[in-house]
Formats: C-alpha cells, sequence, structure tokens
C-alpha cells in the first residue's frame, strides 16, 4: 500500500532554482560571444571527441561553470538557447527515472505531434529519456541548430504535458505532501516556456537571426 502513495521524485531542483528569476533584457556581450565561439570551435573541429567532451561536460560538473555567461541571457537569443539545453540536459541526467516517469505520462496525454518531434525511444525508461537529452545538445553542435532547438521544445511540451498529469493526479501526488500538486502546476508552467522560447529560437535560426 505504501507503494502506491509513494511521492513522485522531483528531478528538476536545479531548473526551479535557475529558471525562477526568468531573463533579464540585456545578455552581456562575453554570455553571446562565448556561445558563439563554444559552437565554432565544436563546430570546426574534426575530432568527434571535442563533441564528446562538449556533452559530458554538464554530466561531470553541472551548469554552474556556465550559469554566470548564460543563464541571464535573453531566452530568445544564441547563449538562452544553448543554456536551456544544457540546463534540460543537466535535470535528465540528474534524475533520469523521475524524467522518464514524467515524460512517459506527458506522451501518453500529447495529442499534437510533440513526441514524435522529440524522437524518444519507446518505451521510455530512464536510459531511453537520458539518451534523448543527450542526442539533442550533441545535435546542437554536430546537425542543425534550428532542428536541435525544435526537438528541445518538443521535449519540454511533452514534459510539460507531464507535469500537468500529475497535478491533476492529486490523489498521487499530495497523500503524503499537499505542496507537490502545486510544484507540478509551476514545473508545467515553466516547461511550457521553455517549449514556446526555443519553438521562438529555431524560427530565428532559421532566418540566420539567432543572436
Amino acid at each position: 500500500m505504501e507503494r502506491h502513495h509513494r511521492p513522485v521524485r522531483l528531478p528538476i531542483e536545479a531548473f526551479d532554482a535557475v529558471v525562477g528569476g526568468g531573463d533579464p533584457a540585456d545578455a552581456s556581450r562575453v554570455a553571446h560571444d562565448t556561445a558563439r565561439a563554444l559552437l565554432h570551435r565544436v563546430r570546426g573541429s574534426d575530432d568527434p571527441e571535442v563533441v564528446a567532451r562538449t556533452v559530458r561536460y554538464t554530466a561531470a560538473n553541472g551548469i554552474h561553470d556556465i550559469a554566470e555567461l548564460w543563464s541571464r541571457a535573453a531566452a530568445r537569443t544564441l547563449p538562452g538557447s544553448l543554456w536551456r539545453l544544457y540546463l534540460i540536459h543537466a535535470a535528465v541526467t540528474r534524475d533520469p527515472r523521475g524524467a522518464s516517469e514524467v515524460y512517459r505520462r506527458g506522451a501518453a496525454a500529447d495529442r499534437s505531434s510533440a513526441t514524435i518531434v522529440a524522437g524518444a525511444v519507446e518505451p521510455t525508461g530512464p536510459a531511453e529519456v537520458r539518451g534523448l537529452a543527450e542526442r539533442i545538445l550533441r545535435g546542437a553542435f554536430t546537425g542543425d541548430l534550428a532542428d536541435a532547438l525544435d526537438r528541445a521544445a518538443a521535449f519540454c511540451a511533452v514534459m510539460s504535458l507531464g507535469w500537468t498529469e500529475l497535478a491533476d493526479a492529486a490523489d498521487e501526488v499530495s497523500a503524503v505532501d499537499p505542496d507537490r500538486p502545486a510544484e507540478a502546476t509551476t514545473r508545467a508552467a515553466r516547461y511550457l516556456e521553455y517549449a514556446k522560447d526555443l519553438t521562438a529560437a529555431a524560427r530565428l535560426q532559421r532566418d540566420d537571426r539567432l543572436e
């Protein structure tokens, strides 16, 4: 019986801590310069290990070192978009089991093409959702950046649906902690905001206007 009332783990404490403050209108020049430099360095390298090291960096060190540079950049800019890709990857890496549960709930409720665009392998367990987050981040450096941003937006849309489902399932999340439905609602809204920002950034990138 206890198993049925076990609260759902919340996998994205880092997400809450950073996203809650929002984005200031003016991103610093260094944020934009470092974002462009990183993309240029990785895309210009013939060594696949450069890409692997870049992707592994977040898993090994978290997002703290780039937070000061990119976290305050405007949402629909290059550094703001890369920050969101890193943050999504870090959140999933820290708790792939919790993230996969949220994603599965969202995928089951999805009536759009978001699940297809995101491209998760089914059934989407911890390994699959972690692999998806890594492919999205890697795609920003090795493939088409706009496509990677669209996939990230779709992932966020599915996660938003998942958190909405958890918020609605009050009997599952409030038996132990009555604040859980409110937390789930907040996270659903934040993921939805990310989905909109990343979709807009993808359009800007296709128009060569993502600065």
